[in-house]
């Protein structure tokens, strides 16, 4: 039972966490969430069995301050998925690489700094992409809290899609 998660909303339907069956069942006996979608699970006791859900919603709405996460390089790798963001080889052992270099003022922050192949890195070397004619895949950016959170998940339960803006 420990492994199924429960995605809890806002009372605007923003996603705010996955909970487990625990902390859901209370949220329901303390009347403070209500169910959204069902989620085919049961929970049994000696007296009575409940119904789990998949998706719960609080019935009030709580204020979420900005959540940072931290620069680090395993999360910057991980916010790229462990693709080279220059030649698209996705592998476990990556690098990052600074787009504007550190010697030319580029700064240690979310959208300076890619996931990189040692290949790439040491082809663009100690230039820029165009100074080395290279491209970017996409442009780096601050990854939001949630959907980098979510991105640790293997699997996204199919109820949970519409919430999470995934269609």
């Amino acid at each position: 039972m420990d492994n199924i998660g429960i995605l809890l909303l806002n009372s605007d339907y923003e996603p705010l966490s996955v909970c487990g069956p625990n902390r859901a069942v209370r949220l329901i006996m303390l009347g403070k969430v209500a169910e959204v979608e069902d989620g085919g699970a049961t929970l049994h006791s000696v007296r009575s069995e409940m119904k789990l859900p998949s998706v719960l919603k609080l019935n009030y709405y709580v204020r979420v301050y900005k959540r940072d996460i931290p620069l680090t390089k395993r999360n910057v790798i991980r916010r790229d998925g462990s693709t080279c963001q220059y030649c698209g080889k996705h592998s476990a052992n990556m690098t990052v690489d600074h787009v504007i270099p550190q010697s030319r003022g580029g700064k240690d922050e979310w959208g300076n700094m890619v996931c990189s192949c040692s290949e790439c890195n040491a082809k663009k070397d100690d230039r820029t992409p165009a100074q080395a004619k290279m491209t970017l895949l996409r442009k780096p950016k601050r990854p939001r809290y949630f959907s980098f959170a979510m991105a640790k998940m293997t699997r996204i339960p199919e109820k949970w899609r519409p919430y999470l803006f995934l269609g």
